[in-house]
């Protein structure tokens, strides 16, 4: 007899295997899908795991909760932050920050202005890198244009745009009463407002279209 922890491999296996199906050809052979083994993940994520290969992260517990529809445009979304090049990078920022900061304690210490004028431009140059990849307003717009791409997506692969929206507002709908973080909470309220908007306007121009055919 099967037992319940091979069954709930296997079911993983084959999640993560119909995952791959739904990622674009072109993306196939650079991005895996893999089950994550952190604890307390979040529920989707990508990253970068080597130079032009790209890893979307599943935590198969959460995820196992979500509907089909659910699950895949919550990929997608993941997808499409893969090819608008929005995905976190390892990033060079936080270390030379530091070599400049303990690098101008060091020049004020032997008194050498040139390398001083260096060791902080250094840490300019970091310090608003650093700025720019954590700005709210930055990250927030990236995230909504992805949730834009995801909705393409989801069409190039056979959903209805009306389907499409009604699939990823249930799924923002569904993280919005699970998440306990008020912050990520926040950040989910704000794509669903978004999505709403955007749905309206799709609604609103294919009656404009319908009518113009008449």
């Amino acid at each position: 007899m099967t037992s319940y922890a091979t069954s709930s491999a296997k079911a993983e296996m084959s999640e993560l295997r119909r995952l791959k199906s739904l990622l674009p050809p072109e993306l196939q052979s650079w991005v895996t899908v893999e089950g994550t083994t952190e604890v307390n993940p979040p529920l989707v994520r990508c990253e970068e795991i080597g130079k032009d290969q790209v890893e979307i992260q599943i935590d198969l517990v959460k995820w196992d909760a979500l509907a089909m529809d659910q699950r895949n445009l919550l990929f997608w979304h993941e997808v499409a932050r893969i090819q608008n090049d929005t995905i976190p990078k390892d990033g060079w920022e936080m270390a030379a920050l530091a070599i400049g900061l303990g690098g101008a304690v060091g020049e004020l210490w032997v008194q050498d202005g040139l390398l001083l004028v260096l060791a902080l431009a250094l840490c300019g140059v970091s310090g608003w890198r650093l700025y720019q990849k954590n700005n709210g307003d930055k990250q927030l717009k990236e995230i909504l244009d992805a949730d834009e791409k995801a909705i393409a997506l989801a069409t190039r692969f056979g959903y209805s745009l009306p389907n499409a929206y009604k699939s990823l507002g249930s799924a923002l709908k569904t993280l919005v009463e699970n998440t306990p973080s008020k912050r990520q909470r926040s950040r989910y309220e704000a794509r669903l407002s978004a999505l709403k908007r955007s749905a309206n306007k799709a609604k609103t121009k294919s009656k404009s279209m319908d009518e113009g055919g008449l």
